[in-house]
């Protein structure tokens, strides 16, 4: 896991680098590297942050 995957913590923003039109996701969890994202317009989705650097955003 990334060290900013690592820093996810529940109720975060973020976007998916490779799926820019699943929109603003909140971090629900980050338990041992599987982050759960619950994004606009894709739903919940666990992503593994092994594979997929999530991009933190700070003003929504």
């Amino acid at each position: 896991m990334s060290d900013l995957n690592a820093m996810l913590e529940p109720g975060m923003f973020v976007r998916h680098p490779r799926e820019a039109d699943w929109g603003l996701g909140q971090v629900q969890s980050n338990i041992n590297g599987r982050i759960t994202v619950n994004f606009e317009h894709q739903g919940k989705v666990v992503i593994d942050g092994a594979q997929v650097e999530l991009i933190p955003v700070f003003d929504s």
